[in-house]
């Protein structure tokens, strides 16, 4: 199918534009069906515009037709329904880490086609660039999409991503990073529009759509490294291009960022690693605690949370450790965004209410206006999650008939 738009150079302005409210109507609904007579109703136009937009659209391979449901059938109308015909434009989203790679597949309604992930000790930069190829190639075998049927393709990486260029920079977790042109690799694989975005801006855009509303968010991204995106009002914040890079944030008075170190300052101190750091050596220097019996020197991040979670002091004394660095270098971005919510997502998420309450009773401590502290459901997925929600935007508004498109036509 063609990844064109609707409608030939014969079609009149207006008729894109009424063709553009139908199509949006219905993706607003999407994955549930409509009738044309609710398609009439919600956007305004006149029954037969609306028939002859759904008959363009079903031509045209971007909606599917159902039969009627069980109330037309008892009413004696045998009205059809359209919704989305997904597979009309398959996106694809990438989230790129230096120990891990994961690739989804979602249609046009949303829906997840495939998620893969595919995990390593660390790899350089041209490693990384066979393992992203890898990993597109099993993500779109198991959706069943060939390559050239992906309309629009986002990528997330760590480090600061220069929008002139599209190149990532400070990545020194990934030698030889910034030095990749990420965009037009991924665009050989697929043959598509490709566009490239910090991974913790792309969290903050998952999260802000699944919490719906308005208002200012700061999404936490925390797992081995710390970042954060800022979405106000349903738009992203970027600042100059380091907007949330809340790892570098100093946890000390002789703290400072060093463009050569993998980490920053708060990375350091609160990062997955030194948390199963904390925890390792709480259990040495305590043997008859519960973190040494769950693994001593082979403990991990999830261990030392499962231990406080079970009412351990020496595990309790490391989450109140944590929970009081993280607070106390997160509390003056709160004190001036003054966000509505705090949401923590990334593999420190799973951590639960103990993390949570912990750090909740730390920030009550420091900040005027106490924004609500939540973790986010999307957990390590809210970055390819990000990465595919962008790639659709990118469908509407590239390649469907939208008003703002035919207002130049």
């Amino acid at each position: 199918m063609s990844k064109g738009t609707i409608g030939g150079g014969g079609t009149t302005m207006l008729r894109r534009i009424n063709v553009a409210s139908v199509l949006d109507a219905v993706r607003r609904s999407a994955p549930a069906p409509l009738r044309v007579a609710e398609l009439v109703e919600r956007t305004g136009l006149a029954r037969p515009t609306v028939a002859q937009a759904v008959d363009e659209l079903l031509e045209a391979g971007w909606l599917q037709q159902h039969g009627p449901d069980s109330a037309d059938r008892s009413l004696g109308r045998p009205a059809i329904r359209v919704s989305l015909r997904g597979r009309a434009a398959p996106v694809l989203g990438l989230d790129v880490g230096p120990h891990r790679v994961t690739v989804g597949v979602s249609d046009l309604a949303g829906r997840k086609l495939a998620l893969v992930r595919r995990s390593g000790p660390g790899w350089s930069a041209q490693e990384l660039l066979g393992v992203i190829g890898d990993v597109i190639t099993e993500a779109l075998a198991e959706a069943e999409v060939p390559a050239e049927d992906i309309a629009a393709a986002v990528a997330a990486s760590p480090g600061i991503v220069d929008e002139h260029t599209g190149r990532v920079q400070l990545v020194p977790s990934v030698p030889g990073w910034s030095a990749v042109d990420l965009i037009k690799h991924v665009r050989g694989l697929l043959d598509c529009p490709v566009m490239l975005d910090n991974d913790a801006n792309l969290a903050a855009l998952a999260i802000a759509a699944a919490r719906g509303g308005t208002g200012t968010l700061l999404a936490v991204q925390w797992g081995e490294r710390l970042g954060a995106g800022i979405v106000i009002d349903g738009r992203l914040h970027r600042g100059t291009g380091a907007a949330g890079e809340i790892g570098f944030i100093a946890t000390d008075t002789d703290d400072v960022i060093n463009p050569d170190d993998s980490r920053g300052p708060l990375e350091r101190a609160v990062g997955s690693e030194a948390i199963a750091a904390l925890g390792r050596q709480a259990a040495l220097d305590n043997p008859q605690s519960r973190l040494a019996e769950l693994g001593g020197e082979q403990l991990d991040t999830a261990d030392v949370f499962a231990a406080a979670a079970e009412r351990d002091p020496v595990a309790q004394a490391v989450v109140q450790q944590v929970a009081r660095t993280f607070a106390r270098a997160l509390a003056p971005s709160v004190l001036v965004l003054d966000p509505t919510a705090v949401v923590i997502g990334g593999g420190v998420a799973r951590a639960g209410a103990v993390l949570l309450d912990a750090i909740a009773d730390q920030l009550r401590l420091l900040t005027l206006n106490h924004p609500r502290l939540e973790l986010s459901a999307l957990a390590e997925d809210a970055v390819v999650t990000g990465a595919m929600r962008m790639a659709l935007d990118e469908v509407w508004q590239r390649k469907l008939p939208t008003p703002a498109m035919t207002s130049t036509a």
